[in-house]
């Protein structure tokens, strides 16, 4: 049984006196705040020796961090990042102003997209390319290009002397269905190539071509011949002419059109007999 003391407690009362030194002094009592300082103390010191082994792979895996009682103090710091590891930096934030004007120039830059591709859209609608066009199937159109550009002969004799020099000389095969065919109206093509036995205007022309045998008397036999041009409209016989060299291209009947130029609206075969050719002035 413990002993009383005078103040009437029981020595050795347990968490107020520690053991006595050496020389039979005792040892000075503690208060509860250093006790409980103390026993953190020897916490810290558990916590230091656990993390030591932990990094000398004395254990197998991290267990759960033990818990140390602060009291009066701050939380300790969440755990960094392992040694030898590199922490990414925050991605810098743009500012709000600069975000404002990248979306307004990106607003923009799509309008103006929009705006050429509707002008492009516009512009081929009201002007169509030739590109990509088969020759046939472009001429067989009619072309019409001579109402907005000037392509046609402003003389009636000179627009069918054309055709024969286009026919005999060495053109190459889409050039020569081109300027012959695009001569004349569609309906214009059609009988031409009917009445010299073809089915339409772009077999015609290097079907005839492969017929000739003079280029040079073929191409120079139409000439003028009257020095006055008839206004609005004229027909032109082969047979006013001399054709050697070539196939006899028939008669081609012809309109004043835009820009004074003459377009063949008309084919037909040489007549038998001939008319008188005009007489000249």
């Amino acid at each position: 049984m413990a002993e009383q003391r005078d103040d009437g407690k029981p020595d050795n009362e347990p968490g107020t006196d520690i053991e006595p030194k050496a020389g039979g002094q005792p040892a000075p009592r503690l208060d509860d705040e250093q006790l409980r300082q103390f026993q953190q103390f020897q916490q810290f010191q558990d916590y230091l020796k656990f993390t030591e082994a932990q990094k000398q792979g004395l254990v197998p895996s991290q267990p759960a961090q033990p818990m140390i009682q602060h009291y009066g103090g701050q939380p300790p710091a969440p755990p960094g990042p392992p040694p030898g590891e590199l922490v990414p930096a925050p991605r810098p934030r743009m500012p709000r102003w600069l975000r404002r004007l990248g979306g307004k120039l990106l607003a923009w830059i799509i309008v103006i997209l929009l705006i050429c591709i509707g002008a492009t859209i516009a512009y081929r609608q009201i002007f169509p390319s030739d590109a990509g066009q088969d020759t046939a199937t472009f001429v067989q159109g009619g072309g019409g290009k001579h109402r907005t550009n000037h392509i046609l002969s402003t003389n009636p004799w000179e627009a069918v002397r054309a055709i024969y020099d286009t026919i005999g000389k060495p053109y190459p095969r889409d050039v020569r269905i081109e300027t012959v065919c695009l001569a004349m109206t569609e309906q214009a093509q059609a009988q031409f190539a009917r009445n010299l036995g073809y089915p339409d205007c772009a077999t015609a022309v290097p079907a005839l071509n492969a017929k000739v045998t003079d280029i040079t008397q073929y191409i120079y036999a139409v000439r003028p011949m009257s020095s006055v041009v008839p206004r609005q409209n004229m027909t032109i016989h082969s047979c006013w002419y001399s054709i050697r060299g070539g196939p006899l291209l028939g008669s081609f009947t012809l309109q004043e059109v835009e820009m004074g130029q003459w377009l063949i609206t008309g084919h037909a075969n040489s007549p038998d007999p001939c008319p008188a050719p005009p007489t000249g002035n």
